[in-house]
């Protein structure tokens, strides 16, 4: 018999539903504020070569200002708020440009696209609180690997759901989401160990929360780091996002199960070797098994 596939019930496949439209929306507000820094640019105003974030307190205010027909450069630059207070100099000079009336409108038109957006993200992200209420648990046990936030987890339990009896093994889950390379061979002759095209919603989060977790002092940032170092960053992403998995995997199976981070220095063989030896026997212990020391034989 051909294994059923996978199909999660109704309520997780109506989260799946608002966490996939959430990140088109961000990235419909990054499109436009992006067309608002270039803009920007066109009138020769260099704000965003001072600002980090032109869209944060300060940013919105002197936009706002420019849209309202201010354009004294002294003015435009007292609007700066907390630390930027010190570049005010440096945002007079950015503010020496050509903004006219009909950049004006266009970057009204664009603030208001961007507030719309905001809007929706906010309702989305309620609707999404809403829906995974049943599952919170679950979600903060995710949100417990580093480089996974509240927002990851939900998104990463609509596409797997929080049931693992389709999976009966880790490994099953990471070949279905195609994190686990193949190795093809015809004619004697074997292609490169590529993963495959998988679910790309599970697989863009997986990829951002890996990223994130390769700046974090952590076992899975080492991993990223190490593997990153000697194969590239795509290499490390796959590795850490199988690795990742596959704890979810065990999170999810057993709710006895606790994630225990095995520390930075897993891999560094400096360390003492007793410590080493517990860091391995934490490693066997965290999906849930006993590890008994027994003298060699």
């Amino acid at each position: 018999m051909i294994r059923p596939s996978f199909v999660p019930p109704p309520q997780i496949r109506q989260l799946r539903d608002v966490t996939r439209y959430r990140p088109d929306l961000v990235a419909a507000r990054t499109a436009e504020k992006q067309r608002a820094e270039k803009l920007l640019e066109d009138a020769q105003i260099k704000l965003s070569v001072v600002v980090s974030d032109i869209f944060g307190v300060s940013g919105r205010q002197m936009l706002a200002a420019l849209v309202g027909g201010q354009r004294d450069p002294k003015t435009l630059a007292q609007l700066a708020r907390g630390v930027m207070r010190a570049k005010i100099t440096v945002l007079q000079e950015a503010f020496t440009g050509y903004f006219t009336e009909h950049h004006a409108f266009l970057l009204a038109r664009m603030l208001a696209r961007v507030d719309a957006i905001d809007a929706d993200i906010v309702a989305l992200d309620e609707r999404i609180e809403q829906m995974i209420t049943p599952h919170v648990v679950a979600v903060r046990r995710l949100a417990e690997i580093p480089g996974i936030n509240a927002t990851a987890a939900c998104a990463i339990l609509s596409e797997i759901g929080t049931d693992m009896g389709g999976f009966p093994t880790a490994g099953h889950l990471v070949s279905w989401a195609k994190f686990a390379p193949g190795v093809k061979e015809s004619a004697g002759k074997k292609g490169k160990g590529t993963t495959g095209h998988g679910n790309r919603y599970l697989a863009r989060v997986l990829g951002n929360a890996a990223a994130s977790a390769g700046r974090t002092d952590t076992f899975l940032g080492e991993r990223y780091r190490r593997i990153a170092r000697r194969r590239g960053g795509k290499k490390a992403i796959v590795a850490v996002g199988r690795s990742m998995l596959v704890i979810i995997w065990h999170l999810l199976a057993d709710p006895a199960t606790g994630y225990s981070d095995l520390g930075s220095d897993f891999y560094d063989t400096r360390i003492n070797p007793e410590r080493r030896k517990r860091n391995h026997i934490r490693q066997l212990e965290a999906p849930g098994y006993k590890v008994t020391l027994q003298p060699a034989a």
